[in-house]
């Protein structure tokens, strides 16, 4: 089975673009449950853009799943993820003028600031997952630091144009989901995945997790969140029994 975690980010975007008080992710949360997802995802961003510190309490009181938070490796987060104690952190890359995560984590080039966020997460009792580009030695340098799993970035294939471009991406992260399993880390991935292009990842042998947010959240304008989730929950399941 893929597990699939939700990312509630954007019901919060959507609350703060008039800064009031709905909707509320933390009611997303629970129809996401209703809705079959096996995790929340929420990133509490340096800048508060949209997932508030509020919002991460509230969720770890009430979250009956699995509950991811993302967040980069600065000292102010990570003091709250430590107090706040998530079931597991994904740490991801921040810039203020990025409009979201551009790209991976640059674990192999920032390696100790890496591993001193890392152990401090440890201590708390906190699973880390990293968020690295399809790269390997991306991959080494995660193996290197011991990391319990690694979050493919899958943005360059959700751009790609159907046929031998996304082919080719998809073939990077079959070859780096390989790496990351004979490492012994947990396989997990996300980013742009959507109702169109999440069966092809969803096959790859040995994934444990899927985070999906901007998708889920778009088609829940329509057809209501539990709805939402509960479809991106069938294509997931489906595409593992097929293979495809």
């Amino acid at each position: 089975m893929v597990h699939l975690g939700v990312n509630i980010d954007h019901v919060a975007t959507l609350r703060q673009a008039r800064r009031t008080y709905e909707p509320d992710p933390i009611w997303a949360a629970a129809l996401a449950e209703l809705g079959g997802a096996d995790g929340i995802t929420l990133h509490l961003r340096e800048d508060r853009r949209h997932i508030q510190d509020r919002d991460l309490h509230l969720l770890r009181q009430t979250v009956a799943v699995k509950l991811n938070l993302e967040m980069a490796c600065s000292q102010e987060i990570l003091q709250i993820a430590c107090r706040t104690k998530p079931d597991q952190v994904t740490l991801v890359p921040e810039r203020r003028e990025e409009v979201t995560t551009e790209g991976g984590l640059d674990a192999a080039g920032q390696r100790d600031r890496v591993a001193a966020t890392m152990a401090a997460l440890r201590d708390a009792g906190i699973a880390v997952s990293l968020f690295l580009d399809p790269d390997p030695r991306e991959i080494e340098a995660a193996a290197a630091l011991e990391a319990d799993a690694v979050e493919i970035h899958t943005g360059r294939y959700c751009l790609a144009a159907a046929g031998p471009a996304r082919d080719a991406e998809l073939e990077a992260i079959s070859k780096t989901a390989a790496l990351i399993r004979r490492a012994g880390m947990t396989l997990h991935a996300g980013h742009g995945l959507n109702y169109h292009n999440v069966r092809p990842i969803a096959a790859i042998e040995g994934m444990h997790e899927l985070n999906i947010g901007h998708s889920i959240v778009a088609r829940a304008v329509m057809v209501g969140f539990q709805q939402a989730v509960r479809e991106m929950r069938q294509l997931i399941d489906d595409a593992v029994g097929r293979g495809q």
